[in-house]
């Protein structure tokens, strides 16, 4: 015979509110252990004494079904209760993981000199244009390392280096060199992307046989070129260089693609235009400088961090962005070239740096990961 259903929900409300009440008794005790460790100093996090404690726990079930959901139970417990640890940390400016960094008002885009990648024509040039203006003290360099090299030895006060593109993805040289260099990224600018296709002027359409690009381009018109079996598809380092690099070449078989300002800039004509396969076709460029210095009205947090290879490490990691409101806009992974099959994390939030749930997050994020480091709040 079936105990009523009633009769068991009341049941499962009243162990609910037992389980509510012991909870609460232990995380005012967790909340002693944090005063105890904020006064001695000793890390909140003490990956042994948790496996050890689950372990034990483990074992008071007989049951193997109920042994898993118990270390998960107590995984979760132990988790919120570190949450409550670092929060209490966090608060005390002494206690603060968070490195120093400058408030200011906002990004002076006149008195300045900027850096891009490539050669004017450059979706990058535009980009640069689009928040710093055409006045601007600017120049041009052929690698996003140069760019990011540039910032970082003080020849530029800020670069504009693409990061994303709506249809193609990230930029992965742009993730693997924000990590690498001690550069912050102080804003961000978007540019819609056309391209076209460009040859030297008395060209037509059958008589090319090669097309030049930068590889993101090729990846975004690659619809439009399976069109054309017969073209070469060849890898160059951004759509402007390869429209210089033909209009110089007396060769009407090559062909390149880039912007119609870049036709223009070249002296190129355009055999197609919106060759992109979609459309609202959007690359985000991040403005990057050397100062530790962010607007007091930044919105996104950006950071990458790497954890340990084994079973939850993400999860945690991520849980301390969820568990403090905050909404996680983006994630990526880079491998990890000295370790085989590891990846570095590259991720984005809502959030600025003086609300206490964006640091309780970071706090959270550096104590439990190998390494953290904030790459920007813009």
């Amino acid at each position: 015979m079936f105990v009523d259903l009633s009769e068991s929900r009341q049941q499962i409300d009243e162990i609910d509110a037992q389980i509510v009440e012991l909870f609460e008794k232990r995380m005012k005790v967790a909340s002693n252990v944090a005063d105890y460790k904020m006064e001695t100093g000793k890390p909140v996090f003490d990956r042994e004494r948790e496996e050890i404690k689950l372990q034990k726990v483990s074992e008071l079930t007989k049951d193997e079904f109920n042994k898993k959901c118990v270390t998960e139970l107590f995984t979760q417990i132990m988790a919120m209760s570190r949450k409550l640890q670092y929060k209490k940390l966090e608060s005390r400016v002494e206690d603060s993981k968070l490195e120093a960094y400058e408030v200011i008002d906002k990004i002076d885009t006149a008195n300045v000199k900027v850096v891009y990648q490539g050669v004017p024509g450059a979706y990058s040039h535009e980009a640069m244009i689009n928040y710093f203006g055409e006045d601007v003290d600017n120049t041009n360099v052929d690698t996003f390392k140069d760019a990011m090299e540039a910032v970082s030895g003080g020849k530029a006060d800020y670069a504009v280096i693409p990061i994303d593109n709506s249809s193609a993805g990230m930029v992965i040289d742009t993730y693997d060199l924000l990590q690498k260099y001690n550069n912050y990224i102080v804003a961000e600018t978007f540019v819609k992307i056309e391209h076209c296709l460009l040859a030297k002027p008395g060209a037509k359409l059958e008589d090319i046989r090669t097309v030049f690009s930068h590889n993101q381009a090729l990846m975004q018109c690659a619809d439009y070129l399976d069109e054309h079996k017969e073209w070469d598809r060849k890898q160059y380092l951004n759509t402007a260089m390869s429209a210089k690099k033909i209009s110089e070449e007396d060769d009407l078989t090559q062909a390149a693609i880039g912007s119609e300002n870049c036709a223009k800039q070249y002296g190129l004509q355009i055999l197609a235009k919106g060759i992109n396969s979609a459309d609202g076709n959007t690359t985000r460029f991040i403005i990057v400088g050397k100062k530790r210095a962010f607007v007091k009205n930044a919105g996104k947090v950006s950071i990458c961090f790497e954890i340990e290879h084994k079973a939850g490490s993400l999860y945690n990691a991520i849980s301390h962005i969820m568990f403090n409101g905050l909404n996680m806009t983006k994630i990526e992974s880079r491998p990890i070239a000295e370790h085989n099959w590891e990846f570095r994390f590259f991720i984005d939030f809502d959030g600025n740096l003086s609300e206490p749930g964006v640091r309780n997050a970071l706090r959270g994020i550096a104590e439990e990961s190998i390494s953290l480091k904030l790459l920007g709040n813009y």
